[in-house]
């Protein structure tokens, strides 16, 4: 597994939203609020990046109740390793840009 992604927003708010198994719905609810607004996940693109994430195995369908119209994802162990490999690199970004603008840090 490569773990030197860098995921679009989108993608990261749909994992970050997946701790929690949620439906369509929830997870446009929850990214939207996540990024304060930035994130506004539009239906077709909302299943195709859960499609897209379910093929690489970072996401999975969860069973569908009988009569249940709605499907339910919720990240894989794989998906978390991505999500947290993503969050160590942007600590990473922040923390070079604190250092460089605070003038604390040389680069060559």
């Amino acid at each position: 597994m490569n773990e030197n992604i860098a995921l679009t927003e989108s993608t990261y708010y749909i994992l970050l939203s997946l701790v929690t198994p949620q439906h369509g719905y929830g997870i446009m609810q929850r990214a939207e609020m996540l990024s304060h607004g930035r994130i506004r996940l539009a239906a077709g693109t909302l299943y195709g990046a859960l499609n897209s994430m379910c093929e690489k195995k970072w996401i999975m369908l969860l069973p569908v109740q009988d009569g249940s119209r709605k499907k339910e994802y919720s990240i894989t162990e794989t998906g978390m390793k991505i999500l947290k490999a993503e969050i160590e690199r942007l600590r990473e970004l922040v923390n070079n840009g604190d250092m460089i603008i605070s003038g604390g840090g040389q680069y060559e």
